[in-house]
């Protein structure tokens, strides 16, 4: 494993290092001398290891600043004492002093601290390298853990029938599309969908078959969708499709050509079972005084989806066609 290691201290600090840093780090070694450039390295790309030159202006605040920020916890900062008072007082004072001052860099940041003493090269170089050792350890395990973490996103995140987005995902998905749309000032739509009359095909031929169906179904809907477009299994039958960048206009297109490929042509179960199916669809556009997390725009589509339900099944309805709908209802 290849480390990213920072140095926040002079060029003449780094030739005391040991080679074998060189060697660890590659070309992933940088030199800083301001707090403020450092700082700036290392949310931008954060290094495996620091090694802090405690004689820097800046070190002790460098430190400090590390332990405060939550998300560079897994970076081994290493501050290396080379301050000549220091070292002048550690051969004079005892070895509580020195414990004292070990505590102290602790308190302050660091995860190691490590005197740079001339007469004892060998020995700090052996240590300096042990504590890379440390830090090569912390960053792998933390490497490790961030890829199962994103196993178990994605495994949580997936609904295991379908292999669609779940509704966990539409829940976390959904509010942050608003959001970029809001920010962008772009057009944001959502289709909900409900497979017409699917309790008989459970009852006729089992759950089973309707499992795969539903399966078949999902396929047939990501095939048709746009690069744009994701599409979410929101429970039992039902989905949703969130378009971004899209007007409810262009939604009411992609909801009418979602309806004609699934019932134009039947699905093939196995070799012998061919299901028809039809869907309804419910179509709705982002307005200015929907909340933050979607559920009016959700509730909207559902109302419409209500409404080709109610109006025959087979067919698409957007908030346009609700509102005429709606008015006729009222004047008879």
């Amino acid at each position: 494993m290849t480390m990213t290691i920072l140095v926040f201290g002079s060029y003449d600090f780094l030739t005391k290092l040991p080679d074998q840093i060189h060697k660890r780090a590659t070309d992933k070694l940088v030199v800083i001398t301001d707090f403020h450039q450092a700082a700036s390295q290392i949310q931008t790309a954060s290094p495996d290891v620091i090694f802090v030159q405690a004689s820097l202006k800046g070190s002790v605040e460098l430190c400090s600043w590390l332990k405060e920020q939550t998300q560079l916890s897994c970076i081994h900062c290493i501050l290396v004492e080379d301050r000549p008072q220091q070292l002048a007082q550690r051969s004079q004072n005892g070895w509580e002093w020195e414990f004292e001052m070990t505590a102290t860099a602790l308190h302050q940041g660091a995860d190691a601290y490590i005197w740079q003493l001339p007469t004892e090269v060998t020995a700090t170089h052996n240590l300096i390298l042990g504590q890379l050792t440390v830090g090569l350890r912390k960053a792998q395990k933390y490497r490790d853990l961030l890829q199962k973490n994103h196993i178990l996103s994605a495994i949580a995140l997936a609904d295991s029938l379908t292999e669609l987005n779940n509704r966990r995902a539409l829940e976390w998905d959904l509010p942050r599309q608003i959001t970029k749309a809001r920010n962008q000032n772009l057009p944001l739509s959502l289709v909900i969908l409900d497979v017409d009359y699917f309790k008989k095909v459970n009852d006729q031929y089992g759950h089973l078959i309707g499992d795969r169906l539903l399966q078949l179904l999902c396929t047939r809907l990501r095939h048709n969708l746009r690069s744009q477009d994701t599409a979410f299994r929101y429970g039992g039958e039902e989905f949703v499709v969130i378009l971004a960048n899209t007007t409810g206009e262009e939604a009411m297109i992609v909801a009418e050509r979602l309806n004609r490929i699934v019932g134009e042509q039947q699905f093939s179960i196995n070799s012998k079972l061919m299901i028809s199916v039809t869907i309804s669809l419910g179509v709705a556009c982002l307005e200015t005084d929907d909340d933050e997390q979607g559920n009016s725009l959700l509730d909207r589509a559902d109302q419409c989806l209500l409404a080709a339900k109610a109006s025959g099944r087979n067919q698409v309805i957007g908030e346009h066609q609700l509102s005429k709908l709606s008015s006729l209802k009222a004047v008879s």
